[in-house]
């Protein structure tokens, strides 16, 4: 008899932000959850492209301020290599470019600094879900 597995694959997230401390917390939280394994952890834009290519995220959690590449144009680097993988924009205020780049697609999702982490997690898990095994 073949049994067939219900339960969900592991999403595979990449956290970015330039600051260490809220590096290391999210990476925390996603940790203690089943199903989410933090594949790398990037400092700025420009090494969140590069880990996209190595490590091949499902969701990335991206600071849109940040030194180097900031989140904008890391956004749109990264669905030039990736369009599947989700992106959510990390931040700690609405920027109206943030609507702009929404409907250019560079982003799926934006999340404020404050929100509490259960509805970070439950917005990474619901768009995992959309991209999940996308490569």
């Amino acid at each position: 008899m073949l049994m067939l597995s219900c339960e969900p694959s592991t999403l595979r997230v990449l956290v970015v932000d330039d600051h260490e401390l809220t590096r290391l917390t999210l990476k925390l939280a996603f940790s203690r959850q089943e199903n989410i394994q933090v594949v790398g952890l990037a400092s700025n834009g420009q090494e969140a492209v590069e880990m996209v290519k190595r490590y091949k995220p499902d969701v990335i959690v991206l600071d849109l301020h940040m030194p180097v590449m900031d989140g904008w144009r890391a956004s749109g680097h990264i669905k030039a290599i990736a369009p599947n993988t989700q992106i959510i924009a990390y931040s700690s205020v609405e920027d109206t470019k943030c609507q702009e780049t929404r409907e250019l697609g560079s982003l799926d999702a934006f999340c404020k600094k404050d929100t509490p982490t259960t509805e970070l997690i439950a917005l990474v898990k619901k768009l995992g879900q959309t991209g999940a095994n996308s490569w």
